[in-house]
């Protein structure tokens, strides 16, 4: 397990699986992820064996609370470009229907990003949000990353098209947080 201060990151196992699946079947939730349509067993299973199990591009992590050891959402890298040594930053919080706030989510991000520059060796993390999740653009601030930019009509929601917009930390900025940059 990968600890941070009040969060740990620990192996997603076949038990949390219905769990995460009611989390991501939250509509309130769900309009901010890729995958807009609700889950069932078969797709949460699929997902657990093809992705969480196989795919060496991809590492997934049950984020849990420390000191009760309570399941409070997942976290991971995706799309891992072992060449470039790039991946996409995957993040939410479930439980208390907080889906990204500053204790949780910030120290999940910490440890991940910790994992991701120095145990991986990647040089750069980057995440795609929809223009409407102002809970994560706030995230990504907070966090170090910066904006790299939109593209527009990406994504169709409640009846609109919407823009994405990407975010990006470098080892770099990893390295030099904190002092003055």
């Amino acid at each position: 397990m990968l600890d941070g201060q009040v969060v740990g990151l620990r192996a997603i196992e076949r038990e949390d699986l219905n769990q995460l699946m009611a989390w991501r079947n939250k509509p309130q939730f769900r309009r901010y992820f890729r995958e807009y349509r609700e889950l069932n067993s078969d797709n949460q299973n699929q997902w657990y064996e093809k992705f969480v199990l196989s795919d060496r591009n991809t590492v997934m992590f049950a984020i849990t609370e420390l000191s009760t050891g309570r399941l409070l959402g997942a976290c991971g890298l995706c799309y891992i470009d072992w060449v470039n040594r790039s991946a996409d930053f995957s993040i939410y919080i479930g439980a208390d229907e907080l889906y990204i706030d500053e204790i949780y989510a910030d120290d999940a991000a910490k440890v991940m990003m910790a994992y991701g520059f120095d145990e991986l060796g990647l040089h750069r993390l980057w995440g795609e949000i929809y223009e409407f999740d102002v809970p994560k653009q706030k995230f990504f601030g907070r966090i170090g990353f910066k904006e790299d930019g939109r593209l527009r009509d990406t994504h169709w929601a409640e009846g609109i098209w919407h823009a994405s917009i990407y975010y990006s930390c470098l080892i770099n900025e990893y390295n030099n947080r904190g002092k003055g940059d």
